[in-house]
């Protein structure tokens, strides 16, 4: 498979089941003006976060496998429930077999790293699709870093939805962001850090930030994995050199273009042009 992969540098790959990677996206673009990336949404088969890790790891690995074939040297799993259930494999098992020069990263070690340097009382909330609750990612990669750090997690199923379906605003939501909220301090009452640990949750951050009791902090991965990027490439010379720089930003999706522009306006706040690409080709 590496011979038909293209040699010559190319943009950054971003890919998401859906649109909540667009938040990521959007920091990237602030703090990287001048790279070129191609963001990848597989909307036809979103949500992931209900699947199982072989269907994850699958679709994920379609993904990927097109960006590279698309010319990306890097790929951003701008997916917690992809990083969680399929980042390790594809990186273990894939990357070695496709082009070992190429890499593919995660949204999660970057959310945890600074975690340490935020929590006082160092009781960690995260609020998360089920997939990415039941796979552990966030308390497992917390631990490796900070062992005395307690991490209790929280499932909010209907949070994505609510973003999809545009209705992170209306009054309906507010239901839902109190009961999965008050689920998580339940648990734990000493959390004084929460992640969200869903792209697309920063959509109903205002309402989040009205149900969360002053004085914890909430942490949204945008610019943390934004941050974690830009370093990523002062540290690997040799990958910033394989990625291009024109300030270009290309859109694909696997549902219909005008659904999804029309939906991307609300995350990236500007209208824009996207193409089909079907995974299953």
């Amino acid at each position: 498979m590496k011979h038909t992969l293209p040699s010559q540098p190319g943009p950054i790959g971003v890919f998401d089941s859906g649109y909540g990677g667009l938040t990521i996206l959007s920091k990237f673009k602030e703090i990287l003006p001048h790279n070129d990336f191609i963001y990848l949404g597989d909307n036809a088969r979103t949500p992931y976060g209900t699947r199982s890790f072989e269907i994850v790891y699958e679709f994920t690995l379609q993904a990927v496998t097109r960006l590279f074939e698309l010319g990306c040297h890097l790929v951003i799993l701008a997916c917690n429930t992809a990083s969680a259930k399929a980042l390790r494999s594809i990186q273990i098992n894939n990357l070695p077999q496709i082009d070992p020069d190429r890499r593919v990263l995660g949204v999660i070690r970057p959310t945890v790293e600074c975690i340490d340097s935020i929590t006082q009382s160092k009781h960690v909330g995260i609020l998360a699709t089920s997939g990415t609750i039941k796979s552990e990612s966030y308390i497992m990669e917390v631990h490796k870093l900070f062992p005395e750090i307690k991490v209790t997690g929280q499932a909010c199923p209907m949070w994505v939805p609510l973003v999809e379906y545009n209705e992170a605003q209306a009054p309906g939501a507010d239901y839902f962001v109190k009961k999965y909220i008050d689920e998580l301090l339940a648990k734990d009452n000493q959390i004084d850090t929460i992640i969200l640990g869903c792209t697309h949750y920063p959509l109903l951050l205002p309402k989040i930030k009205q149900y969360v009791p002053e004085g914890i902090h909430i942490v949204s991965q945008g610019e943390l994995v934004a941050r974690s990027l830009q370093d990523y490439l002062k540290r690997h010379p040799e990958m910033d050199a394989r990625c291009t720089r024109g300030g270009t930003c290309t859109y694909f999706t696997t549902e219909a273009e005008e659904k999804f522009a029309d939906s991307a306006s609300t995350f990236l706040n500007e209208s824009i042009q996207v193409s089909h690409l079907d995974l299953n080709d």
